[in-house]
């Protein structure tokens, strides 16, 4: 096995497959006859989606199929197939080299359930938005469907879902520490991340007669090896102790405890001796290649079960060994007795360079649903038919979100010309396009381009956030590309309107007044979306977010920039309930500087622990991870009853009639009655009024993003949580 190499190969320099000859296909085939036509008797990849084909760079199965087919393969999709049987993972025959398992844009779990753990009623990927398309833990039974339909085939599984449960993981729909989902999906690869650079060299591989189980080597690729196996001489194992020492814990035996090696020799007396002082340039390659060749070995599977401070622990590891440009390979046993297994973890995925990105955004989309789908409504797809992703990847580290984990920290951004060109194929293509450009954004709507000052310090650094506690010195900050950007793409000609609708960083755009201004003189539809999140300390640190003086700096910006262009514009700040750390008391002074405000939030969100994320490991250990964990480190308080998430979701939702007795019970018992009563400066009445329940209330079960707004009560409301546009694969 080679060193997963530093060194990247251009997704443009491979050769490309013989299918080439057989032309682009129009739509990539989801039947035999659509094969037939294209002049296929079988596809070389068959990638199977719990999402409906959308032919769209939004949609990572549209995204890697064209990529794939770019290279010269022939590629097939299977979409939300009947997981009840085999037989809908034979409808294309047996793939040539792999099938490609995913579960879509979204993790299934999140898809399917809310933050309470109610099935949804609805799934926005699927057409007229049926819900029921797709089974829990999609992954794992289509990755068995496909191995019961053909014995022998490859298959190789990716997307959010399983990016996120690469390694031993809590699951809060079990409420318990699950397995790597690689053995129980039985696949023989997992692509993590965006796994552009993989997937291109892997299927290239196979295409050459490797075969996959001798594919070891990949970036951004996880696989179960042997127990104690190693790629081959020269490897060294560090625990993960040495990577930030998890203090007095409770003994395990530790079955890959290495003997230490034998003391050399002392030199014969007599012999000469030569001594050589290394240069500072030879050191530093020397420890690179040294780090090239060491595995990290996270605490077991067994061991994160067991102990809550080892899973603490093992979270804080793999988030520090998560920069492509110093991370090292991970493993994790998996198993005990004659049955044990490893987990074995390659460094991340190298990003894409612009020319990689433009190629990628660039390839003949349909820009369009499947045919097959008639005059079916899908609800993801009028989400993004009109928008533009400019950038993937996010600094910011919040730990509530898995952006990080998949995307990566290194911003990756298209180039201006390639952003425009998208534009115009919108205009030119769209049915009954009006001229408005839902979004150009992202992740994040601001991060067009930025990255840190200096590529050895990028290189080197094992901060878990670029702008956490503060914006860090070494980060670039500029918001002139993105203004100019901005500029070319409103005055192209047929454009009206181009709104930015993804979420804005605030702490990052109030260094550019000259960027607010821009925004919103031309780019805001009367309401901008930004994520506080909280406004008290004790949660803002959990969520590694910036105080709220910071949003006060932005409001101010932004009503000063409205009132000086004519506009009527409001601020809709997102904000989370029952999130780690977060105490009763800091969701009453949420709850009232809301109401000082004049902010009436018609949906909000309870805290969902997805797996991985840091938030997630404060929930199931009550331990933090973004410092040294140890027995006796911070406690993290954790809202885990229903009543408790219940009664924090009401503070949010404070106006709310049906919240009233709840929050009335909660003040008197946190000594606070004061609030209660009939004035303006009480935060709920004293009464409770008659009759049903108010429309639109915030019931249990309400898990959508917060939406909120201030300012005349005759602005209109804001509708059900929409998908995401940005891309997860």
């Amino acid at each position: 096995m080679t060193t997963p190499s530093a060194a990247p190969k251009l997704l443009t320099a491979y050769r490309k497959h013989w299918a080439q000859r057989l032309g682009i296909a129009p739509f990539l085939p989801m039947s035999r006859a659509e094969m037939d036509e294209l002049g296929w008797d079988a596809c070389d990849v068959i990638l199977v989606t719990g999402d409906a084909y959308i032919d769209h760079p939004s949609f990572g199965m549209a995204l890697v199929g064209r990529l794939l087919e770019a290279q010269g393969f022939r590629v097939g999709i299977i979409s939300q197939p009947d997981w009840h049987s085999a037989a809908a993972f034979k409808v294309l025959g047996r793939p040539k080299l792999f099938f490609g398992i995913t579960a879509g844009n979204m993790d299934s779990m999140v898809n399917r359930y809310t933050a309470d753990r109610k099935i949804r009623s609805d799934d926005a990927y699927t057409p007229n938005g049926e819900a029921n398309k797709r089974p829990d833990r999609t992954v794992i039974v289509y990755s068995q469907r496909a191995r019961e339909a053909y014995p022998g085939s490859a298959i190789v599984i990716g997307s959010i879902e399983a990016s996120l449960r690469r390694i031993a993981h809590y699951d809060y729909w079990s409420d318990k520490v699950r397995r790597s989902i690689l053995p129980d999906a039985k696949a023989d690869l997992l692509l993590f991340g965006n796994a552009e650079r993989a997937l291109v060299e892997l299927a290239h591989r196979l295409a050459q007669g490797v075969a996959i189980g001798d594919i070891r080597d990949l970036r951004g690729s996880a696989f179960m090896a042997p127990s104690g196996w190693l790629p081959g001489a020269g490897w060294q194992v560090a625990d993960s102790a040495t990577v930030d020492t998890p203090g007095a814990v409770h003994p395990h035996p530790d079955p890959y405890a290495m003997s230490a090696a034998a003391p050399a020799a002392p030199p014969a007396a007599g012999a000469a001796q030569t001594i050589r002082f290394q240069s500072k340039s030879e050191r530093l390659a020397a420890r690179r290649e040294e780090r090239a060749h060491t595995v990290v070995r996270l605490p077991s599977f067994e061991q994160v079960t067991d102990d809550p401070v080892l899973y603490a622990h093992a979270s804080r590891t793999f988030h520090l060994e998560s920069n492509p440009g110093n991370a090292r390979a991970m493993v994790q046993s998996h198993g005990e007795g004659p049955g044990r297994r490893d987990v074995w973890l390659n460094p991340p995925p190298l990003p894409l360079s612009t020319p990689e990105m433009d190629h990628v955004y660039g390839l003949p989309y349909a820009r369009a649903p499947h045919p097959a789908y008639g005059d079916a409504r899908i609800p993801a797809w009028e989400m993004i038919r009109t928008s533009v992703n400019i950038m993937r990847g996010c600094f910011g580290g919040c730990t509530f979100c898995s952006i990080t984990e998949h995307e990566g920290r290194i911003i990756q951004s298209r180039s201006e010309a390639s952003i425009l060109r998208e534009i115009e194929e919108i205009r030119d293509k769209t049915p009954n396009f009006t001229g408005i450009i839902s979004d150009v954004g992202g992740p994040t709507a601001n991060m067009y381009r930025m990255a840190c000052k200096s590529q050895a310090i990028e290189s080197a650094c094992r901060k878990l956030s670029c702008v956490f506690p503060d914006v860090c010195e070494n980060l670039g900050t500029d918001h002139a590309p993105l203004i100019q950007l901005y500029r070319k793409a409103r005055a192209l000609p047929g454009i009206k309107k181009v709104l930015v609708s993804s979420g804005l960083r605030y702490d990052l755009a109030v260094r550019s007044p000259e960027y607010v201004k821009e925004l919103v003189t031309h780019h805001v539809g009367g309401y901008l979306k930004i994520a506080p999140e909280h406004i008290a300390a004790g949660p803002l640190s959990k969520m590694m977010k910036p105080g709220i003086g910071t949003y006060d700096r932005f409001k101010e910006l932004f009503e000063k920039f409205s009132k000086e262009a004519g506009k009527e514009q409001y601020l809709i700040p997102y904000f989370i309930a029952a999130h780690p750390g977060t105490t009763d008391e800091d969701m009453l002074e949420l709850a009232l500087w809301l109401k000082r405000g004049g902010f009436r939030l018609d949906q909000v969100q309870t805290f969902l622990p997805t797996p991985l994320a840091m938030a997630t490991a404060m929930y199931h250990t009550e331990k933090n991870p973004l410092h040294k964990v140890t027995p006796t480190s911070e406690a993290v308080g954790v809202v885990r009853s229903g009543r408790q998430r219940r009664l924090h979701k009401a503070f949010l939702r404070y106006h709310d009639a049906d919240n009233w007795p709840l929050l009335r019970e909660a003040l008197r018992r946190m000594g606070r009655a004061d609030l209660i009563g009939n004035s303006k400066q009480h935060l709920v009445p004293a009464f409770q009024p008659a009759g049903p329940k108010t429309i639109g209330s915030g019931a249990p079960g309400s898990t959508a993003r917060p939406f909120a707004r201030s300012g005349p009560r005759s602005g209109p409301r804001t509708g059900s949580a929409k998908p995401g546009r940005k891309v997860v694969r």
